[in-house]
Order: structure tokens, then C-alpha cells, then sequence
């Protein structure tokens, strides 16, 4: 670490000498423009460069089916603007798989295709991206498919199990977006301040809607178990909406206390999301009393969703312990 001592010249004006060994690694010479960037007591200093597209090259030799959709995403979150995908010979599977990965993914598109080579580019400023707006959206998409799911086990819907399972695929292209657009932030203090948010709110937002992916995932487990399953008995059937309901307060008063700007009244949301988890256990093994008796394979499928269920609170028990964190006084 290096210090330096703040001059004052001209009566008003504050100057500090900047390191010349940093300066050279990053091009700063006498006339360069720099920019500041604060953060509360802290302010951040980077050269100045002109708005340039990140691009990331892939060699997809070999890739297909998941593995070649998960390193279009993996580019993606990962930042890179173009993404230049190249082989001998891009095979038709390859390009739907290629296909399928954009449409999962927010402002990404195909810009350009050749026999070897497949361009693709992400058309949204991350100014245009809004980190609370997604996280938000992810409450609800995900909230809404636990209740339909539930619903659908109870009722014996098959279509709107099935209706379900492929709403997740809305919870996994915001969870993308969230993941790119939070990594952009760690690498550069200028996108913080396009999406006006700092960076400790970032990881906030981050850490909760990973959370929120993980419900949605349940939620289409249990639409999966739904689809398989005959109605249960009455019984068991109000003992599994109870758990969904009290699950879903869980959450609910998570996501509240995340989104309160008041530190006491968040604090206070936090802590109460927190202490009905601990009902969760008690409400599960009620579940598990009344299907204990039901033929082997259909009470062994609804323990699964009993499982689903409990996890779905303890991940918005999750949520409530980042309200915590970030409602806590700041050192």
C-alpha cells in the first residue's frame, strides 16, 4: 500500500500525486483523463477509455446438447459483449442448441453466421438493465409457479403442472441477467453507477435472487412430481397447502424486508421471516403423519414435495438473513 499527502493549491482545490508504477501499467501520462467514481467514504479512480464491445472467442469443437448451451450462458454472464463461437464445421445441431441458448438469455441475438463460425451479441446497454426490477420480477414468477405447482398436485392439472415446469425458464433468464450484470459491476465502478446502484446493494440483490432461482427450481420439481401423481387425500392435501402457505410468507417477508429501505422496520420483517422458519419443521412432519399410510410410491413422490417445500423457506429464510446484513449499521 502506498500513501501520498493531499496538497491544497490556489487556496480551494485538492491535489494528490497518483503512483507512477500504476500509471504506467495503465497508460495514465500527463494529459490523460481519469474518472472518479464514490462510494460513501471511498473513491474509486480508473483511466478513462472509450465505451469499447468485449468480445470473447470459444472454440466449440466437440460441444453440443447442455454442454454447449451452458458455455453460451457462462460467456454471457460472464460479460462479454460478442461472442464469437468457431469450429471447422458449425453442424446444424450445434446451431440450435446455439439458438435455444440466445432465447434463454436477455438481449443476446445472432448477429452473424458462417459455415465455421456463429456471432452472437448482447443488444442491451447495461444502463438498461435493472437489478431491482429482475430481482423483483424473479419474486414473482417464482412465487406464482410454487402456488400453481401446489395447486396443481392438489387439483390433478396436468396442464398447469406442465405450465409450470416451463415457466422456469423466465426465473433462469433473469437469474442470468442478474449474474452479468453483477459481475460487470465488481470489474467496473462506472456500471454501478450506470444502473444506480453501489456495489454492497449489488451483492445483496445477487445473493437473494440466487435464492429465488432455487425456488423456482423446487417449483418446477414439484409441477414434475405433480404431472405423475393422482390427487392426494383431503387430509394430506390441506396439510401440503399449510406448508406451501407458511413457505410462501417465509419468502414473502424475505423479499419485503430486502426491498424496506427503513433499517428498523426491515430489520424487524427480517427477524420474523427468520423465527417462521422454524415452523417449517413442525408443519412438514404433519404432512409427513398423513401420508405415511398412502401407498408406497405416491407417499414416497409427495415426500419429495415436502422436501421441495421446506427448502423453498429455508432459501427465503436466506433472504432474510441478507436483510439483515444489509439493514445492519455499516462500520
Amino acid at each position: 500500500m502506498e500513501t501520498r499527502k493531499v496538497q491544497v493549491t490556489g487556496g480551494s482545490t485538492y491535489t494528490v500525486s497518483l503512483p507512477k508504477d500504476w500509471a504506467t501499467e495503465n497508460g495514465v501520462a500527463g494529459g490523460s483523463l481519469v474518472e472518479f467514481h464514490p462510494e460513501d467514504e471511498t473513491l474509486l479512480l480508473m483511466p478513462q477509455t472509450e465505451e469499447e464491445k468485449i468480445e470473447g472467442r470459444l472454440d466449440i469443437t466437440g460441444l453440443d446438447g447442455d454442454e454447449l448451451m451452458r458455455a453460451v450462458v457462462t460467456m454471457y454472464v460472464s460479460g462479454f459483449d460478442i461472442i464469437t463461437l468457431e469450429t471447422a464445421q458449425v453442424t446444424a445441431a450445434q446451431r440450435r442448441n446455439i439458438r435455444d441458448a440466445t432465447q434463454g438469455l436477455v438481449g443476446l441475438e445472432v448477429i452473424g453466421e458462417t459455415s465455421g463460425r456463429v456471432r452472437l451479441q448482447d443488444l442491451l446497454d447495461s444502463s438498461e438493465l435493472s437489478m431491482h426490477n429482475a430481482v423483483t420480477r424473479m419474486r414473482l414468477v417464482a412465487t406464482t409457479m410454487l402456488a400453481d405447482a401446489v395447486t396443481a398436485l392438489i387439483e390433478d392439472d396436468n396442464d398447469l403442472a406442465a405450465d409450470v415446469v416451463q415457466r422456469d425458464d423466465d426465473v433462469d433468464r433473469l437469474w442470468s441477467m442478474v449474474s452479468r450484470v453483477f459481475r460487470s459491476v465488481l470489474r467496473d465502478p462506472s456500471a454501478a453507477a450506470a444502473i444506480g446502484l453501489d456495489r454492497e446493494t449489488c451483492f445483496d440483490y445477487h445473493s437473494s435472487a440466487r435464492q429465488l432461482e432455487r425456488v423456482g427450481d423446487h417449483a418446477a420439481k414439484i409441477a414434475t412430481h405433480a404431472q405423475t401423481l393422482s390427487a392426494p387425500p383431503a387430509e394430506a392435501a390441506e396439510a401440503i397447502q399449510a406448508l406451501h402457505d407458511e413457505a410462501t410468507n417465509v419468502i414473502e417477508m424475505g423479499m419485503d424486508a430486502l426491498l424496506e429501505d427503513e433499517s428498523e422496520q426491515a430489520t424487524r420483517l427480517a427477524n420474523n421471516a427468520r423465527q417462521r422458519v422454524t415452523r417449517i419443521d413442525e408443519l412438514s412432519r404433519g404432512v409427513d403423519e398423513r401420508i405415511r399410510e398412502l401407498e408406497p410410491q405416491q407417499a414416497q413422490s409427495l415426500g419429495l414435495i415436502v422436501d421441495s417445500l421446506s427448502r423453498s423457506a429455508d432459501y427465503g429464510g436466506n433472504i432474510a438473513e441478507t436483510a439483515l446484513q444489509k439493514a445492519a449499521p455499516k462500520p
